[in-house]
Protein backbone atom coordinates (compact mmCIF):
# COMPACT_ATOMS: atom_id res chain seq x y z
CA UNK A 1 0.00 0.00 0.00
CA UNK A 2 2.83 2.40 0.85
CA UNK A 3 4.47 2.12 -2.61
CA UNK A 4 1.14 3.05 -4.23
CA UNK A 5 0.83 6.22 -2.14
CA UNK A 6 4.49 7.09 -2.73
CA UNK A 7 3.97 6.70 -6.46
CA UNK A 8 0.86 8.88 -6.36
CA UNK A 9 2.66 11.60 -4.41
CA UNK A 10 5.44 11.58 -6.99
CA UNK A 11 3.36 11.36 -10.16
CA UNK A 12 0.55 13.82 -9.34
CA UNK A 13 2.84 16.84 -8.78
CA UNK A 14 4.77 16.07 -11.96
CA UNK A 15 1.51 15.85 -13.94
CA UNK A 16 0.26 19.09 -12.35
CA UNK A 17 3.45 20.96 -13.19
CA UNK A 18 3.39 19.67 -16.76
CA UNK A 19 -0.26 20.71 -17.26
CA UNK A 20 0.33 24.13 -15.66
CA UNK A 21 3.30 24.75 -17.97
CA UNK A 22 1.35 23.67 -21.05
CA UNK A 23 -1.69 25.81 -20.15
CA UNK A 24 0.58 28.73 -19.24
CA UNK A 25 2.24 28.58 -22.65
CA UNK A 26 -1.14 28.73 -24.37
CA UNK A 27 -3.03 31.35 -22.32
CA UNK A 28 -0.24 33.02 -20.35
CA UNK A 29 1.00 32.75 -16.79
CA UNK A 30 -1.36 35.32 -15.23
CA UNK A 31 -4.46 33.76 -16.77
CA UNK A 32 -3.28 30.32 -15.63
CA UNK A 33 -2.90 31.55 -12.04
CA UNK A 34 -6.28 33.31 -12.29
CA UNK A 35 -8.05 30.11 -13.41
CA UNK A 36 -6.35 28.03 -10.72
CA UNK A 37 -7.54 30.47 -8.04
CA UNK A 38 -10.99 30.73 -9.64
CA UNK A 39 -11.51 26.96 -9.66
CA UNK A 40 -10.49 26.83 -5.99
CA UNK A 41 -13.00 29.56 -5.05
CA UNK A 42 -15.83 27.99 -7.06
CA UNK A 43 -14.96 24.57 -5.67
CA UNK A 44 -15.05 25.77 -2.07
CA UNK A 45 -18.47 27.37 -2.57
CA UNK A 46 -19.88 24.22 -4.19
CA UNK A 47 -18.25 22.09 -1.49
CA UNK A 48 -19.95 24.13 1.20
CA UNK A 49 -23.42 23.66 -0.31
CA UNK A 50 -22.89 19.95 -1.05
CA UNK A 51 -21.47 19.36 2.42
CA UNK A 52 -24.44 21.00 4.11
CA UNK A 53 -26.84 18.99 1.96
CA UNK A 54 -25.08 15.73 2.82
CA UNK A 55 -25.01 16.64 6.52
CA UNK A 56 -28.74 17.38 6.45
CA UNK A 57 -29.52 14.00 4.83
CA UNK A 58 -27.32 12.21 7.39
CA UNK A 59 -29.12 13.92 10.28
CA UNK A 60 -32.52 12.99 8.82
CA UNK A 61 -31.48 9.34 8.57
CA UNK A 62 -30.11 9.30 12.11
CA UNK A 63 -33.30 10.92 13.43
CA UNK A 64 -35.35 8.19 11.77
CA UNK A 65 -33.13 5.50 13.32
CA UNK A 66 -31.29 4.54 10.14
CA UNK A 67 -27.54 4.26 9.68
CA UNK A 68 -26.37 7.02 7.29
CA UNK A 69 -23.72 4.82 5.62
CA UNK A 70 -24.12 6.36 2.17
CA UNK A 71 -24.00 9.87 3.60
CA UNK A 72 -20.84 9.04 5.57
CA UNK A 73 -19.13 7.79 2.42
CA UNK A 74 -20.30 10.88 0.54
CA UNK A 75 -19.01 13.07 3.35
CA UNK A 76 -15.61 11.38 3.13
CA UNK A 77 -15.62 11.87 -0.65
CA UNK A 78 -16.44 15.56 -0.12
CA UNK A 79 -13.48 15.93 2.25
CA UNK A 80 -11.22 14.44 -0.41
CA UNK A 81 -12.83 16.68 -3.04
CA UNK A 82 -12.11 19.71 -0.87
CA UNK A 83 -8.47 18.73 -0.51
CA UNK A 84 -8.15 18.28 -4.27
CA UNK A 85 -9.89 21.58 -5.02
CA UNK A 86 -7.63 23.50 -2.65
CA UNK A 87 -4.52 21.93 -4.18
CA UNK A 88 -3.34 24.20 -7.01
CA UNK A 89 -3.57 22.62 -10.43
CA UNK A 90 -5.97 21.58 -13.14
CA UNK A 91 -5.64 17.80 -12.72
CA UNK A 92 -6.49 17.85 -9.00
CA UNK A 93 -9.29 20.35 -9.67
CA UNK A 94 -10.78 17.95 -12.22
CA UNK A 95 -10.68 15.07 -9.74
CA UNK A 96 -12.10 17.36 -7.03
CA UNK A 97 -15.01 18.47 -9.21
CA UNK A 98 -15.74 14.84 -10.16
CA UNK A 99 -16.02 14.00 -6.45
CA UNK A 100 -18.03 17.14 -5.80
CA UNK A 101 -20.95 16.59 -8.19
CA UNK A 102 -23.54 14.13 -6.83
CA UNK A 103 -23.89 12.01 -9.99
CA UNK A 104 -20.19 11.36 -10.51
CA UNK A 105 -19.58 11.11 -6.75
CA UNK A 106 -22.17 8.33 -6.38
CA UNK A 107 -20.75 6.51 -9.41
CA UNK A 108 -17.22 6.66 -7.98
CA UNK A 109 -18.36 5.55 -4.52
CA UNK A 110 -20.42 2.73 -6.03
CA UNK A 111 -17.49 1.42 -8.05
CA UNK A 112 -15.14 1.62 -5.05
CA UNK A 113 -17.60 -0.21 -2.78
CA UNK A 114 -18.13 -2.90 -5.44
CA UNK A 115 -14.37 -3.26 -5.81
CA UNK A 116 -13.80 -3.61 -2.06
CA UNK A 117 -16.70 -6.06 -1.68
CA UNK A 118 -15.31 -8.21 -4.49
CA UNK A 119 -11.84 -8.21 -2.94
CA UNK A 120 -13.16 -9.64 0.33
CA UNK A 121 -11.48 -6.95 2.44
CA UNK A 122 -14.74 -5.16 3.09
CA UNK A 123 -18.19 -6.39 4.05
CA UNK A 124 -21.48 -4.84 4.97
CA UNK A 125 -23.34 -6.31 7.95
CA UNK A 126 -26.65 -7.95 7.23
CA UNK A 127 -29.75 -7.23 9.32
CA UNK A 128 -28.92 -9.90 11.89
CA UNK A 129 -25.33 -8.73 12.41
CA UNK A 130 -26.25 -5.08 12.69
CA UNK A 131 -28.69 -5.62 15.55
CA UNK A 132 -27.41 -5.31 19.10
CA UNK A 133 -28.27 -8.22 21.36
CA UNK A 134 -27.34 -7.39 24.98
CA UNK A 135 -28.08 -10.95 26.12
CA UNK A 136 -25.36 -12.33 23.87
CA UNK A 137 -22.74 -10.21 25.66
CA UNK A 138 -23.68 -11.29 29.22
CA UNK A 139 -22.25 -14.28 31.05
CA UNK A 140 -24.62 -17.18 31.40
CA UNK A 141 -25.63 -17.93 34.98
CA UNK A 142 -25.23 -21.44 36.32
CA UNK A 143 -28.34 -21.02 38.45
CA UNK A 144 -26.58 -21.28 41.85
CA UNK A 145 -26.48 -18.07 43.85
CA UNK A 146 -24.06 -17.78 46.74
CA UNK A 147 -24.59 -14.89 49.10
CA UNK A 148 -21.83 -13.54 51.27
CA UNK A 149 -20.03 -10.56 52.63
CA UNK A 150 -16.48 -9.69 51.74
CA UNK A 151 -14.29 -8.20 54.44
CA UNK A 152 -11.01 -6.47 53.78
CA UNK A 153 -8.19 -7.03 56.34
CA UNK A 154 -7.93 -3.30 57.07
CA UNK A 155 -11.62 -3.20 58.07
CA UNK A 156 -11.24 -5.68 60.98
Amino acid sequence: MFPVFALIFLIVPVVEIYILIQVGQVIGALWTVFFVVLTAVIGVQLLKSQGLSTLSRAQQKMNSGEMPAKELMEGFALVIAGAFLLTPGFFTDTVGFLLLFPLTRSMIIGSLVARFMASGRFSMPNDYQSQYHPQSHQKKSSGDVIEGVKYHKDDE
